[in-house]
């Protein structure tokens, strides 16, 4: 008898803010004075939720899959990265159970924008809105992302293959 076969990926991403730059937080573009500094569009929720969906099924990072040293990936819409990392994950026979993330900002607000993000990722990874937690949280004006010099996220996703 084949026993059901879980496994759980964590992903964790933080990039600077900067000027000139858009702020895009899992998909969604967030009106803001400020943006995420990084060689692609600097997803932090998404970079995040990759590294989780890589780890899971014991693949190699993000920086190794998608390097800043390659300039075809200048200015990537991480959405499209995150494509094409839930493909290997269907090829390998997974499917996700669930995605469970919070995005640590002390600025702007998350909150609005979240039903948003869960909508974006439902689609691309296939997955019931229900199955897709996204939490915001603050630093308590502590360390970079307290003093609105930076943005992180961390993900957690639970793969399966039957």
């Amino acid at each position: 008898m084949s026993k059901p076969n879980f496994k759980i990926g964590i992903g964790y991403d933080l990039h600077r803010l900067e000027e000139n730059r858009n702020l895009v937080i899992g998909g969604v573009k967030i009106p803001y004075e400020k943006g995420l500094l990084g060689h692609s569009d600097a997803d932090v929720l998404v970079h995040a939720i990759i590294d989780s969906l890589l780890g899971a099924i014991a693949l190699p990072d993000i920086g190794t899959l998608f390097p800043d040293t390659d300039e075809k990936y200048k200015g990537a819409n991480s959405i499209e990265l995150l494509k094409k990392v839930y493909k290997m994950v269907k090829e390998k026979g997974f499917s996700i159970v669930n995605l469970d993330s919070n995005i640590i900002a002390q600025a702007p607000k998350m909150m609005p924008y979240i039903p948003k993000m869960k909508e974006v990722l439902s689609s691309v990874l296939e997955l019931e809105i229900e199955n897709i937690s996204i939490k915001a949280k603050t630093k308590e004006h502590l360390d970079s992302v307290g003093e609105k010099r930076a943005i992180e996220a961390q993900a957690v996703v639970m793969v399966y293959k039957s």
